[in-house]
């Protein structure tokens, strides 16, 4: 397809050019004597109409004289005439009148032309002209051997005089300069073979290079390429258009500097990396170096040093990586250009600095920069931009740039030093929440792993715990609050808290998730405006009891996932009961399981990070982890890693949280149970009993001591109870004593006057004991109290 269809009504040949003007011939009379056929296109009159007739009858308002005087002269003449057309139309036409003479015949040749047209071709002329002489496009023509033909003003200036390069390559026009365009080959030579081969003009390539005018100064043109051919369609060559963008292409740059700047620095809300991101975005479209120099302070997520000397105690940042990153100490003298920068708040320039500190190895610097880093009027450090390739100096677009460049860092340090406060108190938070250490228990051998979803805050909503209760039993808990952060954490840590707290009153599972779920919802009501009751309506947890003497496990569950146990073989088994509703919804009760754990069971309790992910559904998670279960005789730390591996790769959308149990089951010989009838009598019985079993097991030395505690809780449940008494021995990491009954009344802690009876049982037994409490069962209460093994 023609690329310009309309090329052929482009015509450079002047209206009265004898091809295409009306031409006639007069005699010496003033008579028609030739008549063209140009002249009837031009009037319409046929030959047979004006042949022999006076000139003058075409004229449409000029006197026949004014045509006389005309043909008279003996030289050419031009003028304006009104020429009658047939069709009664008068045309304004240029005429130019030449006299012939010849053998004595005197004649006159006429050509005439519209006068519109002959005005429209002067216009084009002047066009020409205008772009040879006065345009600041640059043009250049080349023959079929790209060498130079000619080339207007504006590339005579350009080449400092074209004359030197008519005749060379174009390669010799600029040596060192290249073209930036990257859609067409680079070659200036391959360019024109190109145009010139299929008349196919190449526009718009971005040419870099130094003219030999103005060598210091680095110009940018817009370089355009096409053919030329005469008017037998033969090759002539082509010619080049050239236009300096030089200050239009920086701006552009300028701008797409900003841009990526706003995209880059700052991204990363990491102190080190928006140095280096100030770098990255700098380098080399500003300048060739750019060094940042911050206060330690600033570094490690502190406020910033006031009052100090400006140019002391600077850290230099190196790297782009965490892997990479080191700093080196730099400090500038008081009369130094970097610290006046720092002193003033303001920008310096100093086009002859010398070596900067800290900065073996680095070419010399031709010009340098030095800006504060400043935001919020306070000076975070500063950005030094250094040129030592390029010669240019720092223009003051450039500085400007500089400064606005060191602005977005600034508010990007700055905030990844708020940030990295923050982060540092929000772990602080977060470690003062979690448990940093389980107990060590009897019942249980344990091993945790927790990994938030985001990784840049490390906190979540996540948590678990492990809570000795009495009876050397244990409580096992893991919950989930929606959402991560600063929040989540928060309500995280009131919920672990409000768990462990009803879970050393000794309420069953259920019973503790009906009374947290009574708190959630207070919390979640409408007047809550801390922030926090967002997260709280979404709370799960489970809550376990394990009694290492029965290997009776009782779990609840609101809105968790069940956990997963897998026996001594190895064998998994699934919960088939459906977890209660959520925290802070209500309406529905919640129930308790009951398992029977062998010793050596192996019991995974874990949040629906670790297996649900965006990719897989929940089903296929725990049928990941139940196989990863079934190598239970490995290590449990070994399992725990194994578990959270065997995850999808990738980020994760959830916190991931898993503990793994180990049942143990407590010996029997370490278990002594005696039932009591309630008699009074009994209580001496309860003793010897108690210091037989104690002598057997080799603790003689709290037989004293327990025989007291012995002595009091029986007596005391004897006297209100009123069917019979249960007495518990139990060797564990202490002694436990406990006395059950079918009484549901809880008996209190009293200072007994001097001369009261009674009343000083359950103090004796306080002050003996390392702790004591009350449990209630389904038939009654058991009282219990803690030993201390000698």
């Amino acid at each position: 397809m023609d690329r310009f269809p309309h090329a052929a009504n482009v015509d450079f040949h002047s209206p009265l050019d004898l091809s295409k003007a009306a031409v006639a011939v007069l005699d010496a009379e003033g008579n028609i004597s030739g008549w063209g056929a140009s002249a009837q296109r031009l009037l319409g009159h046929s030959p047979e109409d004006v042949l022999g007739k006076p000139a003058g009858r075409l004229l449409a308002a000029a006197p026949e004289q004014r045509l006389s005087a005309l043909c008279g002269t003996r030289k050419p003449r031009s003028t304006v005439l009104d020429l009658s057309c047939r069709d009664g139309r008068n045309l304004r036409a240029a005429v130019t009148l030449s006299p012939l003479e010849h053998l004595g015949v005197a004649a006159t040749v006429v050509v005439a032309a519209e006068l519109e047209a002959l005005r429209g071709w002067e216009a084009q002329l002047a066009l020409l002209q205008g772009m040879a002489t006065e345009s600041t496009v640059g043009l250049t023509i080349f023959d079929t051997d790209m060498r130079v033909v000619w080339g207007n003003v504006s590339t005579d200036l350009e080449l400092a005089g074209v004359a030197q390069y008519v005749g060379r390559p174009a390669a010799d026009l600029f040596p060192e300069g290249e073209f930036i365009s990257r859609h067409h080959p680079p070659d200036e030579d391959q360019i024109m073979e190109h145009v010139m081969t299929t008349g196919e003009p190449i526009m718009g390539m971005h040419y870099r290079g130094r003219a030999p005018a103005d060598p210091v100064r680095e110009h940018v043109w817009s370089c355009s390429y096409h053919r030329m051919v005469d008017a037998r369609g033969e090759l002539l060559g082509l010619f080049e258009e050239s236009l300096d963008i030089t200050d239009r292409y920086r701006a552009q740059e300028r701008l797409s500097l900003l841009v990526r700047a706003g995209k880059r620095i700052g991204a990363s809300l990491d102190v080190r990396r928006t140095a280096a991101e100030l770098a990255d975005v700098a380098v080399p479209q500003l300048a060739d170096e750019v060094l940042v120099d911050l206060p330690p302070a600033v570094i490690e997520g502190r406020q910033p040093p006031t009052g100090s000397a400006p140019g002391h105690s600077l850290l230099r940042m190196h790297g782009r990586t965490p892997e990479e990153f080191r700093t080196s100490p730099v400090s500038y003298p008081p009369s130094s250009p970097q610290a006046q920068s720092l002193g003033t708040g303001r920008l310096v320039v100093d086009a002859s600095p010398p070596e900067a500190p800290g900065g073996e190895g680095s070419a010399p610097s031709h010009s340098c920069l030095f800006v504060p880093l400043l935001t919020r009027n306070t000076v975070l450090g500063l950005a030094t931009f250094r040129r030592s390739s390029n010669p240019d100096p720092f223009g003051p677009e450039e500085q400007t740039l500089a400064v606005e460049l060191a602005e977005r860092a600034a508010v990007g340090i700055d905030n990844a030093r708020r940030y990295t406060s923050q982060h540092a108190a929000t772990l602080v938070l977060q470690r003062s929440l979690l448990p940093q250490h389980l107990p060590e228990q009897s019942a249980v051998d344990v091993a945790y792993r927790y990994l938030p979803a985001d990784s840049r805050v490390g906190v979540g909503g996540d948590w678990f715990d492990l809570i000795p209760l009495s009876g050397a039993r244990v409580g096992l808990t893991v919950g989930d609050v929606v959402g991560h952060g600063m929040h989540a954490a928060a309500t995280m840590g009131r919920l672990r808290a409000t768990v462990r707290t009803l879970a050393l009153l000794d309420l069953d599972p259920a019973e503790l998730l009906t009374r947290l779920d009574g708190l959630v919802a207070q919390d979640s009501e409408p007047h809550g405006n801390d922030g926090l009751s967002d997260e709280a309506l979404g709370v799960t947890c489970l809550y376990a009891i394990y009694n290492p003497v029965n290997g009776r496990c009782s779990w609840a569950s609101a809105g968790h996932p069940p956990p997963i146990v897998a026996d001594a073989s190895g064998s998994v088994a699934l919960s088939a009961l459906a977890p209660g509703p959520p925290l802070g919804l209500g309406g529905l009760p919640y129930e308790n399981v009951d398992l029977n754990l062998s010793s050596g069971s192996l019991v995974a309790f874990f949040t629906d990070g670790v297996v649900e992910d965006r990719r897989t559904d929940i089903d296929s998670g725990i049928d990941r982890l139940a196989h990863v279960l079934t190598w239970q005789r490995c290590p449990l730390e070994e399992l725990c890693d194994r578990a959270l591996s065997a995850r999808p790769p990738g980020p994760q959308a959830d916190d991931a949280t898993l503990l793994l149990v180990r049942t143990r089951r407590l010996d029997a010989d370490r278990v002594a149970d005696l039932e009591l009838p309630p008699d009074p009598a009994m209580v001496a019985h309860a003793r010897t009993v108690a210091e037989r079993q104690l002598e057997a097991w080799g603790l003689s030395e709290l037989s004293f001591t327990a025989e007291l505690v012995v002595s009091e809780l029986v007596t005391n449940s004897i006297r209100y109870a009123t069917g019979p008494v249960m007495l518990r021995l139990i060797w564990d990491r202490s002694l436990l004593c406990e006395v059950s009954d079918n009484a549901h009344t809880a008996p209190h802690l009293r200072r007994a006057r001097r001369d009261d009876e009674g009343g000083r049982g359950l103090f004796l037994v306080a002050q003996m004991s390392q702790r004591w409490g009350t449990r209630y069962t389904s038939s009654g209460k058991t009282i219990w109290a803690e030993l201390a093994i000698p």
